[in-house]
């Protein structure tokens, strides 16, 4: 099932969960490490990994699926 993995603050630490999930995957001490998690799962599930920032905004989107608008070139 294709679930998109963001990468969202959790207290002091970072966690990866997937879309519409209560619970966190995955926890850990930084962004980078969560990042790294959730594009390992996307990769697998060919989703999006959504990353946000520590206030909870989006700050960036990867595509490992079937993109929409791939990038031309």
């Amino acid at each position: 099932m294709k679930k998109n993995q963001h990468v969202v603050p959790h207290g002091n630490q970072w966690a990866v969960k997937g879309e519409k999930n209560d619970k966190a995957t995955k926890v850990v001490e930084t962004q980078s490490e969560a990042i790294k998690i959730a594009r390992q799962i996307a990769i697998k599930q060919q989703s999006e990994v959504v990353i946000h920032r520590p206030n909870g905004q989006i700050r960036d989107k990867d595509s490992y699926g079937n993109d929409d608008y791939p990038p031309k070139g």
